[in-house]
């Protein structure tokens, strides 16, 4: 029995280790990128994808020995996800050649 529960808290930190660097990847991304790329692409605002971005890698720091499947984290991972897969190709999209 120990070796299950050794084996869940290794994969649910693994988890945890996976979330805080996709939210960390979105949110310096998204400072990256000019207020009127947003604009451009037809997206959110840059100040409200930094502040989503931003809260949500706030709380999965502060709350990092929490389960993935908390509410806030699962919010947050959805956000940061969004980011990474829609929002982030309409913004590099803007600059291809």
């Amino acid at each position: 029995m120990p070796e299950v529960l050794m084996f869940q808290s290794t994969v649910l930190m693994v988890v945890l280790l996976i979330a805080v660097v996709v939210k960390a990847f979105a949110f310096i991304n998204a400072l990256l990128w000019p207020a009127a790329a947003y604009d451009a692409a037809g997206k959110l605002t840059k100040n409200a994808w930094v502040a989503i971005l931003g809260v949500g890698l706030a709380a999965q720091i502060i709350l990092i020995t929490g389960s993935p499947l908390n509410l806030i984290h699962l919010i947050a991972s959805i956000a940061a996800l969004v980011y990474v897969l829609d929002v982030r190709p309409a913004l590099r999209s803007l600059t291809r050649r």
